[in-house]
């Protein structure tokens, strides 16, 4: 992953930017840059799960939950503080 931050000014990072993504191929890169906005800055994605959304007037990255989660499989039969109640400490 290609991670870039620039201090020049926005049309400078964005011809950068048209580079990195040539470079990158099918990799995936991200560009975080200053910009005259009310954040101060902005960013770029290129084939990247992660992309940029405007919430109320402020750019996050969304990153998306990947982890598959399971239930977790139950044990059969009575827990051991079941088994100390029913039957006593042994």
């Amino acid at each position: 992953m290609f991670s870039i931050r620039s201090t020049a000014n926005s049309s400078r990072c964005l011809a950068l930017w048209e580079e990195v993504k040539q470079y990158a191929g099918i990799g995936r890169a991200l560009l975080a840059y200053n910009t005259d906005n009310e954040q101060g800055f902005a960013f770029e994605t290129h084939d990247h799960k992660w992309h940029p959304v405007d919430r109320e007037g402020l750019t996050l990255i969304h990153r998306p939950d990947d982890r598959v989660t399971a239930p977790a499989p139950r044990a059969a039969g009575w827990s051991k503080a079941a088994k100390r109640r029913r039957f006593g400490s042994r």
